[in-house]
């Protein structure tokens, strides 16, 4: 695995700082100092599935880990409103959740929470409602502080909810990639297609990722991929491409039950393995988005499609 991949860390540490000095000098607002910082726009990634069940939210939080591994600042948000449960896999209870930030009670840095490996998550919660019935000024307020993330991080995963509701498709589309996890059982590559359909209806210029996890060989995960990716473009005109697999291993249970990543408590195990690999091919191979939106782009695009 390739070491870190960024020269400017100083730059970044630099960065960091000034960012701290804003939040310093928050007073109800933001300081007149915030759009001195340089541009930068944070790589947004939807992490997604047709169905649940198929290790969707283990591969986000062990996905991020890794990717801190190669020296990017990674932060990651849950939107599973359902069934938030990014925290227990991290066995971290938050302080704050997105409705904090929703109801203006605190700032986007006070409800981020500090995860391993200097990785900071985002705890859902329930809020969807509550936030596409905010007024014109307080969702710029909301979407100003989203836009903050842009600054710090150079990746942000957004953990989906499954399957295809108004909801899941909204964060779905918003984002410039898509990692869409499956499994070998055929009701949820029935269902991973069902939802790479309903996304080729609004955008073929959609960047999906085929992740496949549980598979019992390497060959049977290659075959799954494969065959959506044929009859996607065949019958959809999308073209998808592969992201990698991860094999069926007990470690990941157990990790689940001890409330820890597996990528933490077993480092050297296939699925760990499996998912450094899969995290070098996401920044090192494969489409990129030409122009990523970023935080403040993606959150704008999300508002958008529920009308507000």
């Amino acid at each position: 695995m390739r070491g870190l991949i960024r020269g400017d860390e100083v730059a970044m540490s630099d960065q960091a700082e000034m960012l701290r000095k804003i939040v310093g000098n928050m007073q109800g607002g933001f300081a007149a100092d915030y759009d001195s910082i340089p541009e930068k726009k944070a790589r947004v990634i939807t992490v997604t599935s047709g169905k649940g069940g198929v290790g969707k939210t283990s591969i986000t939080v062990n996905l991020a880990i890794a990717l801190g591994r190669l020296g990017l600042k990674v932060a990651v948000i849950d939107v599973d409103f359902g069934l938030a449960n990014i925290d227990l896999l991290f066995g971290i209870a938050p302080k704050y959740t997105l409705l904090d930030l929703i109801r203006e009670e605190k700032s986007i840095f006070e409800v981020l929470t500090d995860g391993p490996d200097n990785i900071k998550f985002l705890s859902g919660g329930s809020g969807v409602e509550e936030l596409i019935s905010l007024d014109r000024k307080k969702l710029r307020k909301f979407i100003s502080n989203i836009a903050l993330l842009d600054k710090l991080y150079d990746i942000i995963l957004i953990d989906t909810g499954a399957g295809l509701s108004q909801n899941v498709m909204s964060f779905i589309m918003a984002a410039d990639e898509i990692v869409l996890v499956t499994t070998p059982e055929p009701t949820a590559i029935t269902d991973a297609y069902a939802l790479v359909k309903m996304i080729s209806r609004r955008d073929r210029r959609k960047i999906i990722r085929i992740l496949v996890n549980k598979a019992e060989t390497a060959r049977e995960a290659e075959n799954i991929a494969n065959k959506l990716i044929v009859v996607s473009e065949k019958f959809l005109s999308l073209k998808l491409t592969k992201l990698g697999y991860i094999l069926y291993d007990d470690t990941v249970m157990k990790s689940v039950k001890q409330q820890k990543p597996f990528c933490l408590s077993h480092p050297r195990s296939q699925a760990a393995r499996s998912v450094f690999e899969i995290a070098d091919a996401l920044v090192y191979n494969g489409q990129r988005a030409e122009q990523t939106v970023g935080a403040r782009g993606f959150m704008q695009r999300v508002l958008s499609f529920f009308g507000a």
